[in-house]
């Protein structure tokens, strides 16, 4: 029987959503399901079996892997295991600078595995080398002090450290070919093209040709992970950047149709009220104070 775990059992700072600790697991831990937020996990040391929606994986000194809301995982058989938890609200990624956000190592550790572990089962995790977790350990053990000790200016600080960690993790993932699915690294090229040129015209056979995989197979991954199509995706995009041209700029429709990558300020037009139900003249009027 799998259990609800909370934020709020770990940390009451409805400000400052974070919480970061050491982990040490002598017995086994019931399965449970983090119900508002995600978790990084970052095995320090020892070894132990990893659950997840009742699938077993090894899981040792090195790995790391973040599990979201909606998966069910718990540990088993641990030995000598120490590991280092950060959890967190998922809206804290919303301090990925867009270049994080297009890199294939962050969609794949941060956005992709998650989303599938919860979808089917799924063992692939990042491996750290030897002598990089060393510097990872570094890091922990420095925003856990800062934790700790909470001296001015510790949330900003644990917030910027924490978002090193993701890049630095993010690097060591895109540089990790064994024991990564193709299939997810497949994708995380194809959202890392998309998100990076989804301003610019592009085209499916464009974005599967970055991906070096067929349309078709494309088409079917992105809607195995993602339940939409590469273009619906893209069009989600375009229109998020839109809705804040019109919040934010004094740009006309014309202008902001071009800036979002259209060449026809009516096809915006339409795209926009099938997604919103309004126009985006309606939409700036209601968002004006």
């Amino acid at each position: 029987m799998s259990i609800n775990v909370y934020l709020n059992w770990f940390t009451t700072d409805e400000q400052f959503p974070f919480f970061i600790q050491y982990g040490g697991h002598d017995e086994d831990m019931q399965l449970h399901k983090h119900i508002d937020f995600c978790e990084l996990v970052i095995v320090l040391n020892g070894h132990a079996t990893h659950i997840v929606n009742n699938e077993a994986s090894f899981i040792k000194k090195g790995n790391a892997f973040v599990i979201n809301g909606a998966t069910q995982h718990a540990y088993k058989d641990p030995y000598d295991f120490k590991i280092c938890n950060i959890m967190f609200k998922p809206d804290m990624l919303k301090y990925a600078g867009p270049d994080l956000r297009a890199s294939q190592g962050f969609q794949a550790l941060f956005i992709l595995e998650p989303l599938y572990r919860h979808l089917h089962p799924y063992e692939s995790k990042l491996n750290i080398p030897l002598s990089n977790l060393e510097h990872v350990a570094s890091v922990i053990s420095d925003m856990i002090d800062e934790y700790h000790h909470r001296h001015q200016g510790y949330q900003t600080m644990l917030a910027s450290r924490f978002m090193e960690l993701a890049v630095y993790l993010s690097r060591l993932y895109e540089h990790q070919d064994q024991g990564v699915e193709s299939n997810l690294m497949h994708l995380a090229n194809a959202v890392s093209y998309i998100e990076d040129h989804y301003l610019e015209p592009v085209t499916l056979e464009e974005i599967a040709d970055k991906s070096r995989i067929s349309v078709r197979h494309l088409n079917r991954i992105f809607r195995a992970y993602y339940q939409t199509s590469p273009m619906a995706y893209l069009q989600r995009l375009r229109l998020e950047r839109a809705c804040i041209l019109l919040k934010q700029t004094n740009l006309s429709i014309t202008e902001i149709s071009y800036e979002c990558g259209y060449n026809d300020s009516n096809y915006l037009t339409r795209q926009f009220r099938k997604t919103y139900g309004m126009t985006p003249k309606a939409f700036r009027k209601s968002v004006q104070p």
